[in-house]
């Protein structure tokens, strides 16, 4: 009997999902080898598939003899667009064009095959280049890889392999976040994923590399370090985890590298023990042991409540009841829940009001942690057990994960879930949240009944911002889940997106008036925390980088005036979409502040300071011994100051200012790039210095 192929890895929230079931991804990178010291291509990856691996990461574009090597072993293939943005790409557009025509012609060869599941555009652009090329024209050309491979082969999976120098330049319309990642210690790395899970927004987070050399370290200290990092990334609800590399032999810039040896086998092809911790890892579905309620209040939901019941009973891994509060629906949503759904506990009231319903529900309800969805949301099946980690520590009172909207099935659809205005948390941190939306918040019922639930005051929304600032107030302290979302549906039409903020605005009015302190002078809540927007945390117009000083921070960050929100779908995306979110993004605020206080105000943003064109630019030959950092350190030492960690600059010396970025441009060869700001006599001074 033939076996039928197996379906497309596609995304699935912040995970990844293949033939049904949900998939973590273990990979291991693979290559490029030395010339003429490839490996047996079948013994190898037999040997890879044996080691527990489902998945390689490339560096380049596999022919289509090996995709089928491949698909016969049963590994999943990402494939590497390999270019050259190892120099300053943007001043010879030939790079980029070349870049597209290889992707494209590539992609109609291959995309069609079973293993492939999907292709890096790029891996690490260097943080001097892209500082040189100016971050957002650099993210944009990524995107612009992205957006040629979605629209030749829309059914494979496209990320940009990042690292936490370059943090801000996640592409805006990548599938998934991938980042390099080599911390040497459990914690930082644990720490380090929590904050990337905020970074990268609705998408899965899948560490792209991570290893340890054993020229420099044991061969046990890497086999400890590859176990744990297995281990918390999967804890940490990363979409997978990359080993680098499968083998010491490797080859870069065309030369062999013998200086390092990062593989988990050697260069004779024999296995490390860190190859048996990779092979004995498997991870282990979440479980919990609290008594979970999950209570959805309704009114006139006939048309969604189904469709939430089914994906609550398809919940697993936790014990729980399920309890259905009928605000007083007058259609056949008490008819639906008692035919389709015998086992959920249906109460059926007059009509009182959201807050009033989830009081009813939460009193009627056995368990010790009461969790609130909506009508119009879908739990994930792993929805509860994900928050059952969140109270294993006993200071968590509350807890709760993002409401994702579900794919666009309609261009109006696809324009709303990019409008601004939904349901969305607010983080102090990267684990403690200031709010979280009732669609998707758990909470102790010890805290539930300490301060006395919800707000019969708030009958349609607001609810869930006063719970949890009373819940703060009273020193309970609210907990994050990033993996615990719920598949949250948008309102359908324009005019009800619009009804529902006017209906938000009248709950604002609602809070100002019992919690004053919370607002400015203008009306709107003022969070202490940053409010979610479900796009990925990127440089954009106004956007402020802590490069460091001379650029050189290892972990760049990046402040926002507001976090991005998420792009449309490229599939609806054209002129006519694009123009209903900008009206869309005018009239949102408008319509709230209107129905909070009878004002219509549009907010202006000045436009920023923009860098003054340089006086001079110059590039001058190197090798490995006078490249950018060997500049740096030479003008530090004749008199030259370090600029502050946002400027867009180096160094500094009596009104002249100048960055510097180093090509790489072969093998031990080097291109070093020089922008002077100043007077010309200073600059072309400068050039000849340098230059002798």
């Amino acid at each position: 009997m033939t076996k039928p192929p197996a379906s497309r890895l596609k995304t699935d929230g912040k995970f990844f999902r293949r033939d049904g079931q949900r998939l973590w991804l273990k990979t291991v990178t693979y290559g490029p080898f030395p010339d003429g010291k490839e490996p047996p291509l079948t013994k190898e990856l037999a040997k890879i598939r044996d080691a527990g691996f489902d998945s390689i990461r490339l560096f380049t574009l596999p022919d289509s003899a090996f995709l089928n090597e491949a698909e016969r072993t049963g590994l999943l293939v990402f494939a590497g667009l390999d270019w050259n943005h190892y120099v300053d790409f943007l001043s010879r557009p030939s790079i980029l064009s070349a870049a597209r025509i290889r992707l494209a012609a590539w992609l109609k060869v291959n995309s069609s095959h079973p293993a492939l599941a999907g292709v890096y555009v790029g891996n690490e652009i260097p943080y001097d280049l892209v500082r040189w090329m100016q971050p957002l024209v650099v993210r944009e050309a990524i995107e612009e890889l992205i957006d040629l491979g979605k629209r030749t082969a829309p059914q494979l999976l496209y990320a940009y392999a990042n690292y936490p120098s370059t943090e801000y330049l996640e592409p805006g319309n990548a599938d998934f976040s991938a980042f390099n990642i080599y911390l040497e210690d459990k914690q930082p790395f644990a720490a380090y994923l929590r904050r990337l899970q905020n970074i990268v927004g609705d998408r899965p987070l899948v560490v792209s590399e991570f290893g340890l050399d054993t020229a420099r370290n044991s061969n046990e200290k890497q086999a400890v370090s590859l176990g744990w990092a297995l281990e918390i990334s999967h804890r940490e609800e990363t979409a997978g985890l990359t080993i680098f590399a499968w083998s010491d032999l490797w080859r870069n810039a065309g030369s062999e590298i013998l200086d390092w040896s990062f593989g988990i086998t050697d260069r004779q092809g024999n296995p490390k023990p860190a190859l048996h911790i990779c092979k004995d890892f498997s991870p282990s579905p979440p479980v919990t042991s609290h008594q979970f309620s999950v209570i959805v209040c309704t009114h006139n939901g006939g048309a969604r409540i189904a469709n939430c019941l089914r994906a609550i009973a398809e919940m697993d891994g936790a014990p729980f009841e399920t309890i259905v509060v009928d605000d007083g629906s007058d259609d056949d949503t008490a008819n639906i829940v008692a035919r389709s759904f015998p086992y959920v506990r249906l109460l059926s009231i007059p009509p009182s009001g959201l807050s009033a319903a989830r009081n009813i529900g939460a009193k009627a309800a056995t368990g010790d942690i009461l969790a609130f969805t909506d009508d119009d949301c879908e739990p994930d099946c792993e929805w509860l057990v994900r928050l059952g980690k969140a109270f294993l520590d006993p200071e968590i009172a509350a807890a709760g994960g993002p409401n994702l909207p579900p794919p666009a099935r309609t261009s109006i659809e696809a324009v709303i879930r990019s409008a601004p205005g939904a349901p969305s948390h607010v983080l102090f941190d990267d684990t403690r949240a200031e709010h979280l939306p009732g669609c998707n918040i758990a909470v102790r019922r010890t805290a539930f009944d300490a301060i006395g639930g919800f707000d019969p005051i708030f009958r349609t929304a607001g609810d869930d911002v006063d719970f949890c600032w009373r819940l703060s107030d009273a020193g309970h302290r609210l907990g994050f889940v990033p993996g615990a979302f719920v598949w949250h549906w948008r309102r359908p039409s324009i005019r009800a997106f619009l009804k529902q903020q006017i209906g938000y605005g009248k709950a604002e009015k609602l809070l100002l008036a019992k919690h004053p302190v919370r607002f400015g002078k203008n009306g709107d809540a003022e969070w202490t925390g940053f409010v979610y927007g479900g796009g990925a945390v990127n440089v954009g117009e106004g956007s402020i980088i802590y490069y460091g000083p001379m650029g050189q921070a290892g972990y760049q960050s990046i402040v926002n005036r507001m976090l991005p929100l998420r792009p449309i779908d490229p599939a609806f995306r054209d002129g006519r979409t694009q123009f209903l979110l900008i009206i869309l993004n005018i009239l949102q605020p408008m319509a709230r502040r209107w129905a909070r206080n009878r004002q219509i105000k549009m907010s202006i943003s000045k436009p920023q300071a923009q860098q003054t064109e340089p006086t001079l630019e110059f590039g001058i030959p190197g090798d490995d011994a006078t490249h950018r950092d060997d500049y740096l350190q030479r003008l530090l030492a004749k008199g030259w100051k370090s600029a502050g960690e946002t400027d867009l600059w180096d160094l500094e010396k009596g009104g002249t200012r100048l960055l510097i970025a180093t090509e790489r441009t072969g093998p031990k060869l080097t291109y070093n790039l020089f922008r002077v700001w100043g007077s010309p006599e200073a600059a072309r001074a400068l050039k000849r210095e340098l230059s002798s």
